[in-house]
C-alpha cells in the first residue's frame, strides 16, 4: 500500500462543481464503483459529503490508469488531477456536471468483498447491520442522519449559549434510584460489596444546580435504564436536559418554544409557528385518547353516552349505569373502504388494547346500518344520527367500557385506520403542548398513589389544598411537547419548600424516614434556601429520528443496541474474566 506522502486533500467530493473547471485539486476516499470502458476507467469516489465521477484515461496517465484497473469496491485512495465539464451529465449526482481526470492515483488501503452492500437501499437484514455497523453507517442516508443530529447539537448548544445557559456535566456514577425503571448498577472495587448507578436522568443534580446558583443549566447527557425494551428504546439514550431557576410554567415554555422553532428552521428549513397551540390532558385523552395526540388528521373521539344512556341494547346501557362511557369515531365517507374481513381485523385489534367489542354503523341511502341495529330503539338510531351528522357511507366505530380503556382503544384505532388511509404524512409537522397533567396515579399493585412524573413535581396552586383530600383530583405543573405523535420533551416546575414538599411525600405514602432514606441529599439542601425553578427534558433520540424521516431509533446512533440490550458489533455483554469478579468480590452463581 502507499502513503499519502505530500498529498493533502484539497477539496471533498461533494464541492466540485462547474465554477471549478480546469481546478486543480486533490480528493480522497472510497471507490464506490469502478467501470472499464477499454480505454477509459470511471471510478464513483465516495466521502462523507456525497460521490464524485473521477476518470482514469491513458492518454492523460498510463501509469495511474493500470493501477487503476486493480481498484475494485471499497478501496481507499488519494485522486490528483483537474476537473472537467462531463459530457454525459448525471441529474441524480449533486456533482453530475463536472467529473475530474486523474493524472495521479495513490492506492492507500485494499479492502476485502464486504459482507454487507454499503449502498441505500439495500434489503439486508438488521442483524447484519448492526454486526458489520462501520460498514453499515459508510451508507450516505446512514451518513445523513448523524450529521443532522450533529447539526442538531450545534443549534441546540449555540442558542443555549445565546440564552446564558450553563452547560455543566453531571456524574454517571450516582446512588442508585428507588422510583422509576430499574437500574444499572456498577460494583465498587475500593468500596466492597457497594454499587454505584448509572444515571436514569440527572433529575437531582440539576435541582441541585439551581440550588447551588446557576440560574439556568443544560447538558446533553447519555441516561441509561434496565427495562425490558419494546419498539424504538434503547437501555442507553440521550437527553437534551435543560433547569432554570425564577420561573414558572409559562417562561419554560417561551424559551423552549423557541429553541425548537430554531431546530426546525435551521436542520429542516421549515417556519414553525408559535406559540405553539396547548391542550390539556384532560382534552387530549377525551378528544384523541392519548396524551401525545397525533394532530395530522382528524377522527377526534366523541361521547355519545347520552344517546344511549337508556339504551334497550344492554350492553350499552349497563356500561352507561356502571359510570363507563360509550365513545365513538366517524370516518367521513369511507363505509365501503371497510370489508368484512377488514372489519374483523379492526375489532381483533381493538381487543388487543383491552376492548372487549367493537360495534360499527354507517349511514346507507339514508339508513342507519348495524349488526346490533336490530337490538336498538329507531329512535336510538335517530339520535345517534344526530348527534354525529352523519352524511351518506359514513361509518362510525364505537366502543363501550370504561373510560380509560374506550379511550386507549379508540385512540389507538383512530392512528390505524389513518395509517391504513395514507394519511400521515412525515412532511408534515403537528406540534401540541399538553398540559395540567395529573400529579398522581394509582399503582394497582402497590395499592397506593405514585407520581405520574416524579415526587418533586409542583402541583396547580389551586389545587395544592386537594392533596390530603382528593390527590386523584390534583393537576400538576407539568408539560409535554409532541410532535405528530411523539412526545419528544418533557418536564414541570419543581417544588421548591420543604413544607409542601413532605406533604407531597405524605400523599405519596412515605413516611419522613423513608424520604430521607431514599432522597437525604437533596432534603438537606432543600434547608438552605432553594428558588423556584423548573426544566424540561427532550429525547434526543427520537426528536432526531422525527427529523430525519426515519421510523427506526436505531437509524439515528451510531452504535445502537438490539431489543436484547446487546451490541451484535462487540459482542456485549459478555462475561468478565475471574481476576475480574475477583476484585470486585464477585461471584456468578446462574440458577438453571
Amino acid at each position: 500500500m502507499e502513503s499519502m506522502g505530500n498529498l493533502r486533500r484539497t477539496n471533498m467530493c461533494n464541492d466540485l462543481r462547474m465554477g471549478d473547471i480546469e481546478k486543480e485539486v486533490i480528493l480522497m476516499g472510497w471507490v464506490q464503483k469502478r467501470r472499464n470502458l477499454g480505454g477509459l476507467i470511471f471510478v464513483d469516489l465516495r466521502d462523507v459529503t456525497g460521490l464524485l465521477q473521477i476518470v482514469f484515461d491513458t492518454d492523460v496517465n498510463k501509469e495511474a490508469f493500470e493501477k487503476a484497473e486493480t481498484l475494485r469496491g471499497e478501496y481507499v485512495i488519494a485522486v490528483k488531477g483537474k476537473v472537467k465539464e462531463r459530457e454525459s451529465k448525471n441529474p441524480d449526482m449533486e456533482t453530475g456536471d463536472v467529473e475530474v481526470y486523474a493524472d495521479e492515483l495513490r492506492i492507500l488501503d485494499t479492502a476485502e468483498t464486504p459482507p454487507i452492500y454499503v449502498k441505500d437501499n439495500d434489503d439486508v437484514q438488521e442483524q447484519m447491520r448492526l454486526k458489520y455497523r462501520f460498514l453499515d453507517l459508510r451508507k450516505p442516508s446512514m451518513q445523513k442522519k448523524l450529521l443532522t443530529r450533529a447539526k442538531m447539537n450545534n443549534v441546540i448548544r449555540n442558542y443555549m449559549f445565546e440564552n446564558s445557559f450553563n452547560e455543566i456535566e453531571t456524574p454517571y456514577l450516582t446512588k442508585p434510584t428507588p422510583e422509576g425503571a430499574r437500574d444499572y448498577l456498577v460494583p465498587s472495587r475500593v468500596n466492597e460489596g457497594k454499587f454505584y448507578a448509572l444515571p436514569q436522568s440527572p433529575q437531582l443534580f440539576k435541582q441541585l444546580l439551581m440550588v447551588s446558583g446557576f440560574n439556568r443549566y443544560y447538558q446533553i447527557v447519555r441516561c441509561f435504564r434496565d427495562e425490558d425494551l419494546r419498539a424504538n428504546r434503547q437501555p442507553e439514550f440521550t437527553q437534551l436536559d435543560c433547569e432554570m431557576s425564577f420561573v414558572d410554567v409559562e417562561d419554560v415554555i417561551a424559551i423552549n418554544e423557541k429553541l425548537i422553532a430554531k431546530i426546525f428552521k435551521e436542520v429542516k428549513g421549515i417556519d414553525i409557528q408559535l406559540p405553539i397551540k396547548r391542550m390539556s390532558y384532560q382534552t387530549a385523552m377525551d378528544k384523541y385518547g392519548s396524551d401525545k395526540p397525533d394532530l395530522r388528521f382528524g377522527y377526534e373521539i366523541n361521547d355519545i353516552s347520552e344517546v344511549f344512556a337508556n339504551s334497550t341494547f344492554n350492553a350499552f346501557k349497563s356500561t352507561v349505569e356502571g359510570g363507563g362511557k360509550v365513545k365513538c369515531i366517524k370516518i367521513d365517507g369511507s363505509a365501503d373502504d371497510f370489508s368484512k374481513k377488514g372489519l374483523s381485523n379492526l375489532e381483533k385489534f381493538v381487543k388487543t388494547c383491552g376492548a372487549k367489542a367493537l360495534a360499527w354503523f354507517k349511514l346507507k341511502n339514508g339508513v342507519v346500518e348495524s349488526p346490533i341495529a336490530k337490538f336498538l330503539a329507531e329512535s336510538e338510531l335517530e339520535a345517534l344520527k344526530d348527534k354525529m351528522n352523519l352524511e351518506e357511507k359514513d361509518i362510525i366505530f364505537v366502543i363501550a367500557d370504561k373510560n380509560s380503556v374506550v379511550s386507549t382503544a379508540l385512540g389507538a384505532l383512530r392512528t390505524k385506520i389513518a395509517h391504513s388511509k395514507n394519511l400521515i404524512s412525515n412532511d408534515v409537522f403537528e406540534l401540541v403542548w399538553i398540559t395540567e397533567f395529573p400529579l398522581f396515579e394509582y399503582d394497582e399493585e402497590e395499592n397506593r398513589f405514585v407520581a405520574k412524573h416524579h415526587p418533586f413535581t409542583a402541583p396547580i396552586d389551586e389545587d395544592i389544598d386537594k392533596l390530603e383530600t382528593s390527590p386523584e383530583t390534583c393537576r400538576a405543573k407539568a408539560y409535554d411537547i409532541v410532535i405528530n405523535g411523539d412526545e419528544i420533551g418533557g418536564g414541570s416546575i419543581r417544588i421548591n419548600n420543604s413544607t409542601l414538599q413532605n406533604r407531597m411525600f405524605r400523599a405519596l405514602g412515605l413516611s419522613e424516614e423513608e424520604a430521607n432514606e431514599k432522597f437525604g441529599f437533596l432534603l438537606e439542601a432543600f434547608k438552605y434556601g432553594v428558588p423556584p425553578h423548573g426544566g424540561i427534558a427532550y429525547g434526543l433520540d427520537r426528536f432526531t429520528m422525527l427529523m430525519t424521516g426515519t421510523d427506526n431509533i436505531r437509524d439515528v446512533i451510531a452504535f445502537p443496541k438490539t431489543q436484547s440490550a446487546s451490541c451484535l458489533m462487540t459482542n456485549a455483554p459478555c462475561e468478565a474474566n475471574n481476576k475480574q469478579l475477583s476484585e470486585l468480590s464477585i461471584k456468578v452463581d446462574i440458577q438453571e
